[in-house]
């Protein structure tokens, strides 16, 4: 045989491999809201992960940073029997799904077959299993109370990464003076929401819990939560006038390019950072909303399988990828969120990552770690919706303080 016809002959195999692979397994109709540079790098390590097991990957993204367009889409979907093979969802959304339609898939045999209650966080369990049957395979933790500022900024402006309210308030006021504007933000109903769950926790975390997770209306109407809200007009003043609209990952460029000072937003974040070529440490800041270390506010972006008449032989290998430790740290790594199992080395992890691990840890272990209210994962979407309408109503200038802690106290109530 010639060298020539040799190249032709494995290339012949190699085809009629992946031809037979691709075809002993079906491909994924995947919806989910990863639409920004560094999530859709974060989406391409699974798809690429997936395609070495010879699944494909159909994309059906949804733009929208909190996924409430994406949910719109998918029910959309669903009544009209056209469910995609897998969905993104988060927190109390896969709760309802899970009660109400019957028609998320069970992943008890992979569960079952690669150990994942002994390496799967109580606290993220709570969300993956219904009637304790996994139904949902969590990709990764976001944590929601972190700081990203600019190194430069932060530098012309003394230097010291603030740890309390008051010398948060330095920083901004110093970094007006340099003439940028100190903190990007996007006005959208749920960037609003993210700062107000960093400025609660930052009251008190039993405060946080008796407001969100309990829906205590002494918490929620009370003078602690005036406070919060003065606080959130307080940061409504670093925020420059053409904030209205803008998308989250934008805000974030602000902060990379220099414009803007600081971002108050979760850890996804970092992905942007990365995308554009800057370091932790050199180029930027990453720190706990301040009053905030030791405690963390979490979601975690998870993967429903819609049952199509039984588990496909794609929605398991998607599920085993998922929750593969290697496949854990190289996502994990891109997307800035933290791993799901307990049990993934940070060895991968630059600075930030690996704080944010440590951080998950320490408030996993010492009764720190909350339900992001803004993020699902304190309190149903009906309640979790009322709070973010009074919310952005004040940021907007709509209600006093005082005005708008009476109004959430009327707003939970109504929607529990």
């Amino acid at each position: 045989m010639t060298k020539k016809s040799g190249l032709r002959a494995t290339a012949s195999a190699v085809v009629f491999a992946l031809t037979a692979s691709t075809a002993m397994a079906d491909d994924v109709e995947v919806l989910h809201w990863w639409t920004s540079g560094g999530e859709a790098a974060a989406v391409g390590v699974l798809k690429d992960d997936l395609e070495t097991k010879g699944v494909g990957w159909k994309d059906m993204p949804v733009a929208g940073g909190g996924g409430g367009d994406a949910m719109t889409v998918l029910r959309a979907r669903v009544v009209a029997g056209d469910a995609p093979t897998a969905a993104q969802m988060l927190g109390f959304d896969i709760k309802d799904w899970a009660s109400t339609t019957g028609k998320l898939g069970n992943l008890n045999a992979v569960a079952e077959k690669e150990g994942w209650d002994a390496v799967v966080p109580p606290a993220l369990q709570e969300f993956s299993k219904h009637d304790g049957n996994w139904i949902a395979a969590p990709v990764n933790v976001h944590s929601t109370n972190w700081v990203w500022i600019s190194k430069s900024a932060l530098d012309a402006a003394g230097g010291k990464a603030p740890e309390t309210w008051d010398e948060l308030i330095t920083v901004l006021d110093a970094m007006r003076a340099n003439g940028i504007t100190p903190l990007a933000h996007g006005g959208q109903a749920w960037q609003d929401a993210t700062i107000f769950d960093a400025v609660v926790l930052g009251i008190g975390a039993d405060f946080y819990k008796a407001a969100f997770i309990d829906m205590d209306e002494d918490a929620l109407g009370g003078a602690q939560m005036v406070e919060a809200f003065d606080r959130m007009a307080t940061l409504r003043t670093y925020v420059d006038d053409n904030f209205s609209g803008r998308d989250w990952n934008l805000a974030s460029a602000m902060v990379i390019e220099g414009t803007a000072g600081m971002q108050m937003m979760g850890d996804w974040a970092k992905g942007e950072f990365l995308k554009a070529g800057q370091v932790p440490g050199e180029d930027f800041v990453c720190i706990r909303f301040p009053g905030t270390q030791g405690k963390v506010t979490f979601n975690s972006d998870q993967f429903v399988m819609f049952d199509q008449g039984g588990a496909s032989e794609a929605q398991m290998a998607m599920a085993a990828s998922v929750m593969n430790p290697t496949f854990q740290s190289a996502f994990n790594v891109v997307k800035g969120s933290v791993p799901a199992r307990t049990d993934v080395s940070d060895a991968a992890f630059d600075d930030c990552g690996k704080k944010g691990m440590a951080d998950f840890a320490e408030a996993n272990a010492a009764g720190g770690l909350y339900g992001s209210m803004a993020h699902g994962h304190a309190n149903p979407a009906a309640v979790k919706n009322a709070i973010y309408d009074v919310v952005t109503a004040h940021f907007n200038g709509e209600y006093d303080s005082a005005t708008a802690a009476e109004e959430l106290v009327n707003a939970v109530l109504a929607a529990q």
